[in-house]
């Protein structure tokens, strides 16, 4: 989906996309994000989710995002974006006109299920299967595939317990350890 996105609005569509998949983040939490929430550290960046729906007291959290190797380091993406947005403080994802300009508000959540739609679409998937969500599940489903425990996975997402975490691995290890595939 991030492969050969090129112009302002790719370069912006690749890092949230990124991003949103390597934090977990619900769709009002990554548009709520601002470069003030940012810290860059030696293994990658370290961002500050300062409110989100099981925090509502804005407790805050941190969430840290390493560096990935190759093309779909949300790391890097995420610079890429900053740099060629020029945008200093506030809101990191922002609106972008026709004309490529960048506005000053930031998304909507709903903006993140169309760009997720759009770019699964260009990418040759069905769109349909494919929502805002989809970033935050598709983490843990991903993380539940490479053997990643579930308290690790947990605290990448901010779940608070190992049933609503489970809720989200879906059918991703189906084939580990499978009765059959012992026997067959």
């Amino acid at each position: 989906m991030v492969g050969n996105l090129a112009g302002i609005k790719g370069v912006r569509d690749k890092a949230l996309l990124l991003i949103g998949f390597a934090g977990a983040f619900r769709r009002s939490e990554l548009v709520s994000l601002t470069v003030e929430d940012v810290e860059c550290v030696k293994q990658g960046m370290v961002i500050l989710l300062r409110r989100s729906k099981t925090d509502q007291a804005g407790e805050g959290r941190k969430v840290a995002i390493p560096y990935a190797r190759g093309t779909v380091c949300p790391v890097h993406a995420l610079q890429d974006w900053l740099d060629l947005s020029g945008i200093t403080g506030g809101l990191i994802f922002r609106g972008i006109t026709r004309h490529g300009k960048i506005a000053e508000q930031g998304l909507a959540p709903q903006s993140v299920a169309l760009v997720v739609k759009e770019r699964a679409a260009a990418a040759g998937l069905d769109a349909v299967k494919y929502s805002g969500h989809s970033l935050r599940a598709g983490l843990v489903t991903s993380a539940a595939q490479a053997g990643v425990s579930s308290w690790k996975i947990r605290q990448q997402t901010g779940h608070k317990s190992e049933a609503m975490l489970l809720r989200y691995i879906r059918d991703a290890n189906i084939f580990t350890d499978n009765a059959a595939g012992g026997v067959l």
